[in-house]
């Protein structure tokens, strides 16, 4: 297991508002198990979500983001271009349906463990809201 910093940009996108931008700079783990990718970190206050641990799993198919944080957050994610994932969002609000369609997805990590992750994807939630997000993720070492 190596430790890692990464650099988290997160944009959203909706018909009636401007392109809201979150970015932040977190600590890490990254590891390999079974050909797949491991970086894991913890969310912060500034994320909105303070007490949670991310994993995202690196396959050369798919991302797939998994969020867990006691009883009051979880969910879990699988983006590939092209396809639709449907799950459960869990909040201190309550649990609503959610559904991406990601448009596109870039992983380029290298063996070690450096470069950048890019994630461009739809979300519906509960159908009462929906929205363009690009996620973009810079790993170094």
């Amino acid at each position: 297991m190596k430790d890692i910093t990464l650099k988290i940009i997160g944009k959203q996108y909706s018909e009636d508002q401007e392109e809201d931008q979150m970015e932040f700079v977190t600590e890490g783990k990254l590891y390999e198990r079974n050909g797949a990718m491991y970086l894991v970190y913890e969310e912060s206050e500034f994320s909105g979500m303070p007490g949670c641990k991310t994993s995202l799993k690196l396959t050369p198919e798919s991302i797939r983001m998994k969020r867990i944080g006691g009883e009051a957050f979880g969910m879990e994610f699988v983006f590939e271009k092209g396809k639709r994932f449907q799950s459960s969002y869990r909040t201190p609000y309550g649990i609503f349906d959610m559904e991406v369609l990601t448009n596109n997805v870039v992983n380029n990590l290298t063996p070690e463990g450096t470069g950048d992750i890019f994630i461009d994807y739809h979300v519906s939630l509960s159908g009462m809201t929906e929205g363009r997000n690009c996620l973009s993720i810079e790993v170094t070492q």
